[in-house]
């Protein structure tokens, strides 16, 4: 289990005050990480902070908004002073435009969107390797994450899907041009995972059909992505690049 340890890893996390992201800090931090969460809303990420550092952990909070370039820059400093090189850079921070089609959206809702989800992922991974490089690191490691959006195509769900499936394609490629810096990329994309937000669709009136679409015939939880997220944090994806791993249940080769 050495493999998947992350015993001293600085690991830096956006979006990490709810979902995803603050679940994620958790296990992170139980694996040895030092964990530094980044996000909008202070307060939550201070909570988080707390109960991080209460059960023996060692975090910190730092106010982050990814669509400001100074804020991304700040974050990172901050991550470096605190606790050396970052080791791991999680981009997770992403927002929706609500249940909108190509034809509704305005302007503000498509650069909302892309500039969350996927201009941030290129300035803070940008950010980072300038870091890695400068620092003289051996070896860096970018964790996007993605959605089964990328993958399924379904209404109501633009601009979010397109920033999702132009996300697989950015790791690919930064896959690719980060090697030459000992930076490995890769992406985690979970299916229907109830959360807080999605449990108000998935447990209502049209539960039913949403599940006959996962093999699986259940919607994920938090603790399903604990495996995949371990493995491409630590030592032990040492040789995986470029990949997106899939958790949602078997969805993307359902019929339905």
């Amino acid at each position: 289990m050495d493999l998947f340890s992350l015993k001293g890893k600085n690991i830096a996390i956006t979006g990490a005050s709810s979902g995803f992201g603050h679940h994620f800090a958790g296990v992170l931090s139980g694996a040895g990480a030092n964990v530094i969460l980044g996000a909008r809303r202070a307060d939550k990420i201070a909570d988080r902070v707390s109960e991080i550092n209460q059960s023996g952990g060692q975090a910190l909070g730092i106010p982050l908004d990814v669509t400001i370039p100074d804020s991304c820059a700040d974050f990172l400093h901050q991550a470096e002073e605190a606790f050396g090189p970052v080791d791991v850079l999680i981009n997770n921070a992403g927002v929706e435009a609500g249940a909108k089609t190509y034809a509704m959206i305005d302007e503000d809702d498509w650069d909302f969107v892309l500039d969350t989800n996927l201009k941030s992922v290129w300035r803070l991974s940008k950010m980072y390797t300038e870091s890695v490089v400068k620092n003289k690191q051996s070896e860096g490691n970018i964790i996007n994450v993605s959605s089964i959006t990328a993958y399924r195509t379904i209404k109501g769900q633009f601009p979010y899907a397109v920033s999702k499936a132009a996300l697989v394609k950015a790791t690919e490629i930064m896959a690719l041009e980060g090697a030459r810096y000992g930076i490995r990329v890769n992406s985690l994309a979970p299916g229907y995972i109830l959360t807080d937000v999605s449990r108000i669709l998935l447990e209502s009136e049209r539960s039913d059909t949403f599940v006959k679409g996962i093999p699986m015939r259940r919607y994920g939880e938090f603790e399903d992505l604990d495996g995949p997220l371990l493995l491409l944090a630590s030592d032990g994806s040492r040789y995986m690049t470029g990949s997106t791993v899939v958790v949602d249940g078997g969805h993307i080769v359902s019929e339905l």
